[in-house]
């Protein structure tokens, strides 16, 4: 059996590992999407939470690392925002599949956006929450999670309109709507449901996670 500084130095290392993979796979993709997107404009405001989010993130990590399970999330959603970024989120080739295979009205690309808006900031939350003991385990916790996923989801569409309005008509591939009157709340309906799902289905994970990242806090 190994001594547990030695399993705790393996876990780091494989800790670094990750989290240089995941960071090169987002930035590679921020590189190549910045090369000959759609709409440089609507690229930059659909890519603008990856380059702020990046910064914080590095500058965060020293200080309060997060679980690997956040991290991994936090990449998938850079990603799925790079790639709507690069075409816009109604012409994203892949949503073009969906649509055709389910026989949809709209691609429905922006959607998954909108999903995994509802997951990462729940599931941020939830870890801010814990950890720095504002609220104890329990249900009021993923209440809590919940509502600053969907108050996040509503500044957002706030943020859609502000544009919508600064742009006039230049926001139509920013926006995304496709014509549906309802998609602003389907938007947040999509976000929602993202937040209610990772508070549920991924919060054994998230705590087995934290309880590892204490264990070696504390043999540190």
């Amino acid at each position: 059996m190994l001594p547990s500084g030695s399993i705790t130095t393996a876990n780091s290392m494989q800790d670094r590992t990750l989290y240089s993979t995941l960071g090169l796979v987002v930035l590679l993709a921020l590189a190549c999407s910045a090369i000959a997107p759609y709409d440089r404009a609507t690229w930059l405001l659909e890519v603008a939470p990856v380059l702020i989010a990046a910064p914080l993130l590095l500058w965060s990590h020293q200080r309060l690392p997060l679980t690997r399970l956040l991290y991994v999330v936090i990449a998938v959603h850079a990603l799925i925002l790079i790639l709507g970024g690069t075409y816009t989120y109604a012409r994203v080739p892949p949503g073009f599949w969906v649509q055709e295979w389910f026989d949809l009205s709209r691609n429905p690309y922006d959607k998954l956006g909108h999903f995994i808006q509802g997951v990462t900031p729940a599931l941020l939350a939830r870890e801010i929450l814990l950890r720095l003991r504002f609220v104890a385990p329990g249900k009021m916790l993923g209440f809590l999670a919940l509502c600053v996923a969907l108050a996040f989801s509503a500044f957002y569409e706030l943020i859609e309109w502000w544009v919508a309005l600064i742009a006039g008509q230049g926001a139509e591939d920013f926006l995304g709507t496709q014509g549906d009157p309802w998609d602003t709340q389907s938007d947040m309906f999509m976000a929602m449901l993202g937040a209610l799902l990772s508070v549920t289905l991924m919060a054994r994970l998230q705590d087995r996670q934290i309880r590892g990242m204490s264990r070696a806090d504390a043999t540190a």
